[in-house]
Formats: C-alpha cells, structure tokens, sequence
C-alpha cells in the first residue's frame, strides 16, 4: 500500500487549520523561518540525539526507545526551563504507561542554550497562542530515538492516543535505514483519519490534542539496523499533567 505524501499548511493558515481539522503540517524552511534560525542552525542540535537515555520505564520489555526530558514555561515572550520533573500522564491518555512517575535524563543543557532550540519552543508556543489565545504554555520537550535494535521499534507502543494537553507538535529530526514510521491521525469524535510519512528533517506535525488521536507505526530496518529520531513537544495551558492549574 502506498502512503500519500503529506499535504503541508502555509504558515498563515495554521490557526485556522487546527481549529477547522486539528493539525496542521509545517514544511521544514517554514519550521526555521517559525524559530528564526536556519535549517543548518535546526541541523546542528541532532548529534545530541546520539546521547540519548535507554527508556527503562517500557512495559512491553524493549530496549528500542532512547530519550531525554525537560520542562519549560512559557509566558508571552519569555521562556524559562523549571526544575528537572518527572513525566506523569494519567491512565485515561496513556493505559500503558499511564499513572507512573517517569524520571528521565533531562535534555542536555548545550542543547537547550542553543538558540534554535530556544527559538523553536518559543516559536511553537505563539502558534498555540494565535490558534487559542494567550496563556502561560507549560511545555515537556521529549527528545526520541526509535531503533531497530529488537528487530522492530515502536514509536507508539501505548496505541493511537491523545497526550492530555493542549497541543503536540511532532517534528521528524531523521530517519536512517528504516522503513515504516508512517503517521497517523483520526478525529477523536469522528470517522475521518489521515496517514502520511515524514521523511525531510524538521517537519513539523502540531496537533490539537482535544480534537485527534494519533500514532506512528512500528519501524523496521532497511539492513542491519536503522532509527528514527523526533522532538516532542507538548503545550498545556495552566499547569503541567500532574499539578492543580
């Protein structure tokens, strides 16, 4: 089966696409132009997915998620890292994993300094702001590597899900000898669903977490090993998952 390709937004349509079909598609030189940096700046934070923590927090018993996590506020122009936390979703978004305090390697403090990393949540952020209007945004960046190394990789092992936020943004950093990976939304009221694959690094995939429920499919390698590597971030309005608002 062939997957079509991806039908991406024009940044002044943003809004207007995730209040009329909760997402919107950024092409990669509309992610730098969004964080004010160029794609060369975007392409020098991905060796630090090369440093990446082995998830030990997986139910299923694999070894074939690495991550890093930290937290953020954002008020306006100002962006601030909290103190390191742990990941918490409860049951209802996540029956996996759901109900566990996650403690995670925080994103290492070179890569958050950096001004296209500051740049892209920051950027990010005033998108949810013009689609929702203006709050303080409480943002978990999750840096992912999907491997091969059990044979298969699941970027999604919970199933198609919502996160319990606001909004997620899902940007491709890579992909390597794999095949697989292809995304999937479907309307959380509704019978409509799209599918489509990333392949150009730094596409951006933001998601209005009320109105979809998503997932990526397994990955499998191309030869003798392969992996797919993504940036997270989630936006929630208030107070982090976990905490009164």
């Amino acid at each position: 089966m062939t997957t079509p390709a991806p039908t991406f937004t024009a940044p002044e349509f943003v809004p207007q696409a995730l209040r009329q079909q909760g997402y919107a598609l950024l092409r990669p030189q509309d992610v730098a132009s969004l964080a004010g940096c160029t794609l060369a700046d975007l392409a020098a934070l991905e060796p630090s997915w090369d440093e990446l923590a082995l998830d030990n927090y997986l139910k299923d018993g694999g070894r074939y998620r690495r991550r890093r996590h930290s937290c953020f506020v954002q008020d306006g122009d100002s962006l601030r890292q909290t103190a390191h936390r742990p990941h918490w979703q409860p049951l209802e978004y996540n029956a996996l994993h759901g109900g566990m305090q996650r403690l995670f390697e925080p994103v290492q403090p070179a890569t958050v300094a950096r001004p296209a990393w500051q740049g892209l949540v920051r950027g990010i952020g005033q998108l949810c702001t013009a689609a929702r209007g203006a709050h303080p945004w409480y943002i978990e960046a999750h840096q992912f590597r999907i491997d091969t190394t059990d044979g298969i990789g699941r970027p999604t092992p919970e199933g198609a899900h919502r996160d319990g936020v606001d909004f997620v943004a899902v940007l491709l950093v890579g992909r390597r000898d794999i095949k697989g990976g292809e995304t999937r939304i479907f309307e959380a009221d509704g019978p409509n669903g799209k599918r489509f694959t990333l392949t150009e690094p730094w596409s951006l995939l933001l998601l209005d977490d009320a109105a979809v429920i998503h997932e990526s499919t397994p990955i499998q390698p191309l030869g003798a090993h392969g992996h797919r590597d993504t940036l997270v971030l989630t936006y929630r309005a208030g107070a982090f998952q976990g905490l009164p608002a």
